[in-house]
């Protein structure tokens, strides 16, 4: 089990540092989740002791929203106030994700039709 934990941490801190002296747009845990990623997937699969952490991790998972929706209820009044344009913002930012996904997965495949 630690040396499942010690993996997550070592990874944590390789993003934190890529993110301080190389990308610093990009959060460090986001970094570091992207290398342990790339890692599991050269070593082809996951060892007992990450696995147990990770489980470990997965159970108390709900418990990182509470801080979120205190932050909703908290700022609720500038929410309201603000609601168009954040409805906006969302159902813009959906409409370009699925646009932008659909022409990648066209121009990807149009390159596998070609080969």
């Amino acid at each position: 089990m630690i040396s499942g934990l010690v993996q997550i941490l070592l990874f944590q801190s390789l993003g934190e540092l890529v993110s301080k002296f190389l990308l610093p747009t990009l959060p460090g845990p986001v970094i570091g989740l992207v290398l342990l990623v790339l890692w599991l997937v050269l070593r082809k699969g996951i060892n007992s002791d990450l696995a147990m952490v990770a489980d470990g991790f997965s159970q108390y998972l709900g418990l990182l929203f509470v801080p979120a929706a205190v932050g909703v209820v908290l700022f609720l009044p500038q929410l309201k106030a603000n609601a168009l344009a954040i409805i906006s913002a969302l159902v813009g930012s959906i409409i370009l994700t699925i646009a932008s996904s659909a022409f990648i997965a066209r121009l990807l495949s149009k390159k596998e039709s070609h080969e």
